[in-house]
């Protein structure tokens, strides 16, 4: 699956993630073990979903270490994004 990543690193469970996007698509936050299984094609956990509108922002839930994938949920194509962390 082609998916767009960023590593968050550590984040505190009172920031926001603020994702831009060119176009629809999936935008997932998930921790470090949940990320790990989404890679491999296993089932995980995340928060966000399909993104219609842009920006789109997701509260980070706990304190830990974080990634954001951004995938087009296997159609063609590709997606342009912008990830940044708002304090």
């Amino acid at each position: 699956m082609n998916f767009l990543h960023n590593d968050l690193g550590y984040l505190d469970g009172n920031q926001t993630v603020e994702v831009t996007l060119d176009k629809a698509a999936n935008v997932k936050l998930m921790d470090t073990a949940n990320f790990s299984r989404y890679r491999a094609g296993g089932g995980h956990d995340y928060y966000g979903g399909r993104v219609t509108r842009s920006p789109f922002r997701v509260a980070v839930p706990r304190g830990g270490h974080w990634h954001i994938a951004i995938d087009l949920g296997g159609y063609a194509g590709s997606v342009r994004a912008g990830v940044r962390v708002l304090e």
